[in-house]
């Protein structure tokens, strides 16, 4: 069901009053490990700047990762396809949305009023200042919060995305809390790094300056997931990307690399090995 204009008009003023919160007052009701991942975060989303200064090696060593993420074009398109079906005249949420890229791409695909929030203060402005260059003012908005007490109203988001967030979070207080705000009937979207794969695990081990210690320790699995089950019903669970992030380190293997990966993907426990995975949460109608 579309959302009405006065159910957005009330939402946006609830949101006004979790704005309204001094950053002193925010960074006071922190913990310990989750003050040390907004100090992360802002460093990550910091990046533009931080690499025109730094030396290569120094880059590496923060950022090299990022050439792995050329290979995962199909699990991309499909979080998009996703969001752009569930995203249609509902509210939606970018749960941790770092520089915003989803809530921008789901207001600009029909979202009725398109949420986005993070404990990254940089991440937050960043967000802010692309939509503004997008020219996008009546239908998307921007905040900062704490993923594990976010203080949105109860019941009132449609379907949410989870990229690459969960496993920087206390599940214990992530799923309640998701459950909460979530709407019956709605949905999640969560999308993973999977804890299988042994060469995968073992880049982790030796690139340990790319994620805080409790991000490293709680990268996900299927245990995860059953846990999840406890709190919404899992309707799809997908895996992506069995062997062609090697393509980072050789480029021209992409495209046979990604063709292996349609059939790998598909078999059962070899599948395990994928470096990504996607599940879909939906609440209960109680």
């Amino acid at each position: 069901m579309a959302v009405t204009t006065t159910e957005k008009i009330i939402l946006l003023e609830q949101i006004n009053e979790i704005d309204k919160i001094t950053d002193q007052e925010w960074k006071s009701d922190l913990s310990e490990r989750k003050l040390k991942e907004l100090e992360f975060a802002d460093r990550a989303r910091s990046q533009s700047r931080i690499e025109q200064t730094i030396d290569s090696d120094t880059y590496e060593k923060y950022y090299g990762n990022k050439k792995y993420y050329l290979s995962t074009r199909r699990s991309k398109q499909f979080v998009k396809d996703w969001i752009t079906k569930e995203s249609k005249d509902k509210v939606f949420l970018d749960y941790a949305c770092g520089n915003g890229e989803n809530a921008i791409f789901a207001a600009q695909n029909g979202a009725a009023l398109s949420l986005g929030f993070d404990i990254s203060g940089v991440s937050v402005s960043n967000a802010r200042n692309t939509a503004r260059e997008a020219r996008l003012n009546d239908n998307i908005r921007f905040f900062q919060a704490d993923a594990e007490n976010t203080k949105i109203p109860n019941n009132s988001i449609d379907a949410i995305i989870c990229s690459g967030v969960l496993h920087h979070l206390d599940l214990s207080y992530v799923f309640p809390e998701l459950r909460r705000i979530l709407k019956p009937g709605g949905k999640i979207l969560a999308v993973e790094a999977l804890n299988y794969n042994p060469a995968i695990k073992l880049y982790r081990f030796l690139t340990p300056d790319m994620r805080t210690k409790w991000e490293k320790a709680h990268i996900l699995d299927l245990s995860d997931v059953k846990f999840a089950s406890h709190f919404f019903d899992v309707k799809e669970i997908r895996y992506w990307h069995v062997v062609c992030y090697a393509a980072g380190k050789i480029p021209w293997l992409f495209p046979l690399l990604d063709r292996l990966d349609l059939v790998l993907e598909k078999v059962p426990y070899i599948q395990r090995m994928a470096w990504i995975f996607t599940f879909v949460l939906e609440k209960r109608q109680d």
